[in-house]
């Protein structure tokens, strides 16, 4: 488990861990980054309590990073990644390690089940658990088992990690898709199976939210930099509306200073309508209560969901842009850092 800055979140996912019924021996392995809001307090006290929790200390604080140095710490043939910012839910080791057995994937994963306490959370989790929000895969909500592109989390065999090298440290966002890339170019399957389920907690204000995506974004660009063509079309969405958005605020400034009139302002007035389609969607995903087993949506919430939708997609679509022309460098998700901006030392 990464940690970084969690005071809120991590007893909680610690405790969904450890309750864990699984046969045989097992640990739980902090890979803690220098928080500054009480977390390495927290995770000291649990750690001094519970005999199968364990600390190393990832003073890079890059997830990746680690995610290694507490695979390394680790002892047992099977690897569980879990999150500071998710729960696992009553049963997911006992059946993920029996989805691993029966199908003989080398990785398998289950559903991202977003959740939020408050209306602005609320809203960023009914846009996460959509196909609207995220694109669809099949982690954000999908019901039928199979081979997958990848996985969330993932119960993973160690022999598998340690043949293809672990986790890329080069890369601070998306590491996850590119190590379960390599799983599948080196001849394994990675499995989603819809009975495994993981509530997790989104950001919990607008600017959280928009550094998050803009830094995974940034990260998507880079892998299409290095990957191409084996990144998934449903990537391109989002820096397509930002290049329209663009677009259509150019063919503005044109047509209201009458540079552009008569029948070229009518063509052009064409760049208008995927905006109006957007625009009336997003109203959709406002006004929709979801699914039958969804709570009732306060009006906060559905307010929220106008703005959360194009904050994830913008933010997104402008960092893969960035990404892809430059490359992500030293771009980190700054969500957790308060004010700051910057990689942590």
């Amino acid at each position: 488990m990464p940690v970084l800055n969690e005071r809120a979140y991590l007893e909680h996912a610690v405790q969904s861990v450890l309750a864990q019924d699984v046969t045989g021996p097992t640990e739980l392995v902090l890979a803690l980054g220098p928080s500054t809001d009480g977390t390495t307090e927290v995770a000291e006290r649990l750690a001094a309590a519970e005999p199968r929790l364990r600390i190393v200390h990832n003073p890079a604080a890059d997830i990746p990073v680690g995610l290694n140095a507490a695979i390394r710490a680790s002892v047992h043939p099977t690897v569980i990644r879990v999150d500071a910012h998710s729960e696992l839910s009553p049963g997911y080791a006992r059946q993920g390690l029996a989805t691993l057995n029966r199908t003989g994937a080398a990785n398998v994963g289950g559903v991202m089940r977003a959740n939020g306490r408050t209306p602005f959370q609320a809203a960023v989790a009914r846009a996460y658990n959509s196909p609207f929000g995220l694109g669809g895969g099949s982690y954000h909500g999908g019901t039928k088992e199979g081979p997958a592109e990848s996985a969330y989390l993932g119960v993973m065999r160690r022999a598998v990690l340690e043949e293809i090298g672990l986790f890329d440290e080069s890369i601070r966002r998306g590491e996850d898709w590119e190590l379960n890339l390599r799983i599948r170019q080196a001849g394994y399957a990675v499995w989603f199976d819809p009975q495994l389920a993981v509530t997790y907690w989104p950001r919990e204000s607008w600017i959280r939210l928009a550094r998050q995506f803009r830094a995974t974004g940034a990260w998507r660009g880079e892998l299409v930099r290095r990957y191409g063509r084996r990144n998934g079309v449903r990537f391109f969405a989002p820096p397509a509306l930002v290049l329209i958005v663009a677009l259509a605020l150019i063919v503005g400034v044109l047509q209201l200073t009458g540079v552009l009139a008569g029948i070229g302002s009518v063509l052009a007035s064409v760049v208008y309508l995927p905006l109006v389609a957007y625009a009336l969607l997003v109203i959709a995903m406002a006004l929709v209560r979801g699914r039958s087993t969804d709570p009732p949506r306060s009006p906060r919430e559905r307010v929220w969901t106008l703005a959360v939708l194009p904050t994830m997609h913008l933010s997104w679509g402008l960092g893969f842009l960035t990404g892809v022309l430059r490359g992500a460098h030293d771009t980190v998700d700054a969500s957790r850092l308060g004010t700051r901006n910057t990689p942590l030392p």
